[in-house]
């Protein structure tokens, strides 16, 4: 169970724990390239955000469910979901975490990971 603190009244899982439980998931479930983003000081959306690409919209649809079933049984309470298992994009929001679940060729085209990349990860990427 992930470690959980109590504000206002309402249990909330510390977003370390969501995020070790999505990047574990998302490894036991074969996630391809999976990328970990701090969003940090750069917005309030969330404090991370993960991007991995799946071999197939079947793949993709398997790895967002299962990630859903694990955060249920975890108690991380108010995930939402868009896109479905026929979808070629899944995006997951955990509140404190947002994971982007793509096939390769839609990955490329977004660039989200460029988009959100600091000013250093893009000098060494393009190097």
């Amino acid at each position: 169970m992930i470690d959980e603190a109590l504000n206002d009244g309402v249990v909330k899982a510390a977003a370390e724990d969501v995020l070790a439980l999505i990047e574990r998931s998302l490894d036991d479930d074969k996630a391809v390239d999976p990328v970990t983003i701090d969003l940090a000081g750069k917005t309030a959306l969330a404090d991370a955000m993960v991007v991995a690409s799946g071999t197939s919209q079947r793949h993709i649809g398997a790895m967002a469910d299962k990630l859903l079933e694990r955060l249920k049984d975890a108690g991380v309470q108010g995930v939402l979901k868009e896109g479905g298992a026929e979808s070629d994009w899944v995006l997951i929001d955990t509140g404190d975490v947002i994971v982007h679940l793509f096939k390769p060729e839609t990955r490329d085209f977004y660039g989200i990971e460029k988009l959100w990349a600091s000013p250093r990860s893009r000098q060494q990427a393009s190097a």
